[in-house]
């Protein structure tokens, strides 16, 4: 795993050393001397992760990284901050300022790979989301980096893993006015309870008596539930080796005993907003899917998702000997509707149309818009038979009521033609449309409202 490095350092020695140790791990290294050349290039998007000192002419480190994470395009950008400050006033004003951690001088070289890869997870998943959600304001869906640079770090809901009740009241009384915090003490209870509730964050003390905390993290990130779920240790001073090797288990951050009040606050509030950012880009990739799956005047999945979705169905039936069985209707006469009452009535006839199909169909049962004023309901584990009791019930649900076409109250009566077709030995999707379809125009040729079937 590898990723590029800005090192933003104004001393020659500090960006030798560390440009020297990152090299050795195949990490690309670029480098800036000041905190305006260090913007310039996170701003192009030329690196992953930036290990930024704190003492420095002009722009100081914590300038530099409340600027970037003020910038919608360089705020997801992992920071850690490198510094000889190792007080906690110190690292509070860095966590305020939106760094992700801090490598204190002189530099443990074990700790700061260890940290770099964990940030570098994190930085490509993110990355991964972006770029599936990056088409999301063009769609006319939110833009996920305005509305977190808003923050989104109180009231997260929290489950913390401590069986020693002094840590675990010092955890609830610095968070109780902020966050909701639920204490377990059983490490398997609190797998469950993770994996079934949805928490914002969830925080181990590394020194639970009877069991190892690091299984818990490790079985947290093995499960789909909780993979993204952020953890945070409660570490004691010595507990280096141990941390390593969380961090090395997908571990997002860590605090020492004795825990800082203000410190366990801004590291929460740091993994909640990325949590909740990285929630949104999800919830957008999701939305994009279904803007592009799914028919926006009905509802309906449209043609698209029909045709991948009809081949799997297909495939999953022959495999089993199953049947399968499609059906196609066709809005009789919506021309006319069109042309007497309007497109804005014809519109109103198409949503309504899809409502009943809806409240006749099984739940199993795929109905799609395959265009203009025809549907297709796609019904897994049918026989023609069946299948034809369905139609002929839905045929009823169309032609029994008038469809409404304003507001104004005016309506007129509205009927369906339906084709019938069952999966044959060796038929494709394609087939099946075809076969369904030469049912419908039957069914148009005998006179409209009516239902036709064609045999497997």
């Amino acid at each position: 795993m590898t990723a590029r490095i800005l090192i933003v350092d104004d001393l020659l020695p500090n960006l030798k050393f560390l440009e020297a140790r990152l090299s050795a791990e195949y990490f690309t290294v670029i480098s800036a001397t000041n905190g305006f050349e260090a913007l310039q290039l996170a701003s192009a998007g030329d690196c992953d992760i930036i290990l930024l000192d704190v003492m420095m002419p002009g722009l100081d480190g914590y300038e530099i990284c409340r600027r970037l994470k003020a910038n919608p395009a360089t705020m997801h950008i992992p920071v850690v901050m490198v510094t000889a400050l190792d007080q906690s006033a110190d690292r509070l004003r860095g966590l305020e300022a939106g760094a992700d951690d801090f490598i204190t001088k002189p530099v443990d070289e074990l700790a700061l790979i260890a940290r770099v890869r964990s940030l570098t997870r994190l930085k490509m998943m993110l990355d991964e989301l972006r770029a599936r959600a990056a088409t999301s304001a063009n769609l006319g869906l939110r833009d996920p980096g305005v509305v977190c640079s808003q923050g989104l770090g109180e009231n997260g809901k929290i489950l913390l893993v401590e069986d020693r009740a002094n840590t675990a009241d010092r955890v609830v009384t610095a968070l109780r006015n902020i966050h909701h915090v639920q204490i377990e003490n059983d490490p398997q209870d609190a797998l469950f309870r993770a994996a079934e509730s949805d928490y914002d964050l969830i925080i181990i003390s590394l020194n639970l008596r009877d069991f190892d905390p690091l299984r818990l993290c490790s079985q947290l990130r093995s499960l789909e539930r909780t993979r993204g779920l952020p953890i945070l240790l409660i570490a004691d001073a010595d507990d280096r080796d141990r941390l390593l090797r969380g961090l090395d288990l997908g571990v997002n951050d860590y605090i020492r005993r004795p825990i800082d009040r203000n410190e366990l606050i801004a590291r929460v509030r740091t993994q909640l907003r990325r949590k909740r950012y990285a929630d949104m880009l999800r919830e957008d990739v999701q939305a994009a899917i279904e803007l592009a799956l799914v028919d926006p005047l009905t509802g309906l999945k449209n043609r698209r998702f029909l045709e991948t979705h009809l081949t799997s169905v297909i495939d999953q039936a022959a495999h089993r000997g199953r049947p399968a069985s499609l059906m196609i209707l066709d809005i009789d006469h919506f021309k006319v509707i069109n042309d007497t009452f309007g497109h804005d009535a014809g519109d109103a006839v198409l949503k309504q149309f899809a409502q009943r199909i809806r409240k006749v169909v099984r739940g199993a049962d795929l109905v799609c818009r395959l265009g203009g004023e025809e549907f297709v309901i796609v019904m897994p584990e049918t026989a023609l038979e069946t299948a034809e009791k369905i139609a002929e019930r839905l045929r009823r649900a169309i032609e029994s009521e008038q469809f409404t076409l304003d507001a104004s109250g005016r309506s007129a009566p509205v009927t369906t033609s339906i084709g019938l077709a069952e999966r044959g030995s060796g038929s494709d999707a394609e087939a099946l449309l075809r076969r369904a379809d030469q049912a419908l125009y039957r069914s148009k040729s005998l006179g409209r409202n009516r239902v036709t079937a064609t045999a497997a």
